[in-house]
């Protein structure tokens, strides 16, 4: 009875929450009301009474805790998938959470997946994908450093017939070898790699992620920082000659003060107004 309880909750939780609790309150109904009208004076209506009323509660009690995994599992995955930066995070997930991450990409693209649970680490049908009439077998393959070989794709293409499915799809955070892709070649096989993989998860994201927030916070900070823009200058300001430095340095008694007058500033207003400067104004009274 336990087992079969488990069971029944996994079922339940690998529907949406909305799912599991129709099916969970249909099935409470039909058992507790529509069952004994159709054994109602039948000899085995004793036998059916005697489990009829916990059975329903029993089904009604599974579809509403499924709901509650079932949604719990959702905002995991929601989360999981939003949480991805590159292929550095994708590489660093579990294959577990590998499997969560593919599957969440393909529902958010209108796919309806089941999570079959019968891959593993090591290998098999991960995920069945349905959409449009079509179904698709889904293995995962979250192999850091080494590439999927061919042998594997041979695999998943003999699980594709023996399960009558339209299309095989093998997702891995890595690459494959020029044979697994030459095999695949021409079949209903679609090989994807890690590049593929970011990119399919980055077109489905729905919020930022945190490298994209530290961009704009950067970009705030260096728009808050740039400096104030300066009037422009005439180019006869800039164009200064070894003997106007040395006539303006006589001036001002030395080439040095001059040197410490044109650091500051002072310099262009002797040249384009030296009557209204207190240098010039000085070098007045001097002579």
């Amino acid at each position: 009875m336990g087992r079969a309880k488990g069971n029944l909750i996994k079922e339940f939780a690998t529907l949406s929450w909305k799912e599991s609790v129709v099916f969970g309150m249909g099935g409470f109904f039909a058992i507790r009301y529509v069952l004994p009208m159709f054994v109602k004076g039948n000899q085995f209506a004793p036998i059916v009474a005697a489990f009829y009323v916990p059975m329903s509660w029993f089904v009604l009690v599974a579809g509403i805790i499924g709901a509650v995994m079932s949604w719990v599992g959702q905002q995991h995955r929601r989360k999981l998938i939003d949480a991805q930066q590159g292929l550095e995070s994708i590489a660093a997930l579990g294959w577990r959470h590998f499997e969560q991450l593919v599957g969440e990409a393909f529902r958010r693209q209108g796919y309806t997946v089941e999570e079959t649970g019968l891959g593993g680490a090591d290998g098999g049908i991960d995920l069945i994908l349905r959409k449009n009439g079509r179904r698709a077998l889904v293995q995962c393959k979250q192999w850091r450093r080494r590439q999927i070989a061919v042998n594997i794709v041979r695999e998943m293409y003999g699980l594709l017939a023996h399960h009558g499915a339209d299309e095989v799809k093998i997702a891995c955070s890595g690459t494959y070898t020029r044979g697994a892709a030459s095999f695949a070649k021409d079949k209903p096989i679609e090989l994807i790699g890690g590049e593929e993989l970011l990119r399919m998860v980055r077109g489905v994201q729905t919020a930022p992620t945190q490298a994209t927030r530290a961009v704009e916070v950067v970009n705030l900070h260096q728009l808050s920082r740039r400096p104030r823009s300066r009037p422009l200058v005439r180019s006869a300001e800039r164009r200064w000659s070894n003997e106007a430095i040395a006539t303006l340095g006589k001036s001002f008694g030395d080439v040095r003060r001059f040197r410490l007058a044109e650091a500051c500033g002072e310099c262009k207003k002797c040249i384009l107004n030296p009557v209204s400067n207190r240098f010039s104004s000085t070098a007045s009274a001097r002579d």
